[in-house]
């Protein structure tokens, strides 16, 4: 049997992790086959300083900028078979920024040894399944060489993410703004815009990070445009939530409650697309982005063929360890340890119960919860090690209580982690006054 993942990011290599946790036990494994497009594992973590296409003419796929830190507490992310402490040799502080997450990300793997099994440099450009077989022929161009060439496999598990190929919106006057426009996935260095007046469209997490980034680097003025309801947060004194916008002239940007405000440069805060060129129809999932995808039985197995596998493609509260749990519950689906029910109907049910139960949820509360369920649920079909998900969601009810009592100090907090029992310690610098994000500076505590 032959596995094909398509994707090195942490949802690819949940993947390759869980496998080998297997044959480590001994047990008897498929031969996998990784395919990344970038030249390192770590997807979103992988950073670059590139935008629009990289050195293969490829879309890049970083959507992570420069001093970034986690937006949610890592104890609601900890791995639980490779806690923070086994890897740093140390309890760390609550907020991580990027290249502390790169560092924790490639410990697990590297101490896995399942580098060998990825293909770097290699980007996937079709996939088709043949009924007569009853296998997959993955079609994939090796970059670093040039070369186009096709495989067969028994399973695919599509790890490629949904959060790097952006939507992007356009307003009334933007052919002749006079200032720059991008999307959040091209934003990499908030320095870029100090002493600027920033408009950025949107309400989701990129704004209010984006937003936030903007404001400790010296933006004179933040602008954020909602389509639906502002985000209500205590806002800094130079930041501003407006309605719609509705169109720029000049640097003029108008709203649809007739304000208007100077602006040097908008940033699309607009979300991304589900998108997978390399699928054709009767194998590609369409979803909106939320907790119950669309078409995946148990959240991961592609009700239209059973052989076919997504990890990841949910909006998330959970990260690293719900991609764990997908991963595991997928390993044993396919090495025939979870049976996977042979009636369409019964993975269709499953889909509709999925999308029921999260609809039925009135707030952010519930769909944490909602969340924390889904892991459980698959967790104890699996050996996956067990944890304390609840404590986990306690951790995100507190973040969302300190996000509402100072949205620019909650990365100062602290929280137990669940995996280890310990708490965290206080970062040795707030983050609005550190400026350095590097790892050294941030474990010097």
């Amino acid at each position: 049997m032959r596995i094909c993942v398509i994707g090195a990011g942490p949802s690819g290599l949940a993947q390759l992790r869980a496998f080998q946790s297997a044959a480590r036990k001994g047990d008897p494994i498929p031969e996998v086959v990784c395919f990344e497009k970038q030249a390192n594992w770590g997807g979103l973590w992988n950073y670059t300083w590139r935008t629009g296409l990289d050195e293969h003419g490829e879309p890049v796929h970083c959507s992570m900028y420069r001093y970034l830190w986690t937006n949610g507490p890592k104890e609601g992310l900890e791995f639980a078979d490779y806690s923070f402490e086994e890897h740093f040799g140390k309890q760390i502080a609550s907020y991580p920024p990027r290249a502390v997450m790169f560092d924790y990300i490639e410990g697990r793997v590297l101490k896995a040894g399942v580098r060998p099994w990825i293909r770097f440099s290699t980007a996937v450009r079709w996939v088709a399944f043949d009924a007569e077989t009853d296998r997959f022929t993955v079609t994939v161009h090796d970059l670093a060489a040039d070369r186009i060439y096709s495989e067969t496999f028994d399973h695919v598990i599509v790890a490629s993410g949904h959060f790097s190929v952006p939507n992007v919106p356009e307003y009334p006057g933007f052919a002749t703004f006079n200032g720059r426009i991008l999307h959040a996935h091209d934003f990499r260095d908030a320095r870029e815009f100090a002493g600027r007046d920033m408009l950025l469209i949107g309400t989701s997490y990129s704004a209010e990070d984006i937003g936030s980034q903007l404001w400790k680097y010296g933006a004179k003025s933040i602008t954020v445009s909602h389509r639906t309801a502002p985000m209500g947060y205590d806002w800094p004194d130079n930041w501003a939530e407006v309605p719609i916008l509705t169109g720029v002239e000049g640097n003029t940007a108008s709203f649809a409650d007739g304000s208007s405000r100077h602006v040097d440069a908008i940033i699309l805060c607009t979300g991304y697309r589900h998108h997978f060129p390399f699928l054709p129809d009767d194998l590609r999932l369409k979803t909106a982005n939320r907790l119950a995808t669309a078409d995946l039985y148990k959240g991961v197995v592609w009700v239209k063929n059973p052989k076919l596998f997504y990890l990841g493609m949910q909006d998330q509260w959970f990260t690293f360890n719900m991609f764990d749990a997908q991963a595991w519950w997928v390993r044993d689906a396919i090495l025939g340890r979870i049976a996977i029910p042979d009636d369409p109907q019964a993975l269709l049910a499953d889909v509709a119960a999925r999308v029921a139960g999260e609809d039925a949820g009135q707030d952010a509360h519930d769909a944490i919860h909602y969340q924390g369920d889904y892991v459980k649920e698959l967790i104890a079909e699996t050996d996956y090690p067990s944890f304390d998900v609840d404590g986990a969601c306690e951790a995100f009810f507190e973040w969302k209580d300190h996000k509402k009592a100072g949205i620019m100090a909650f990365r100062d907090h602290s929280y137990r982690s669940v995996m280890t029992g310990t708490m965290a310690p206080v970062h040795h610098t707030p983050w609005k006054e550190a400026l350095d994000d590097s790892l050294e500076s941030y474990l010097i505590n």
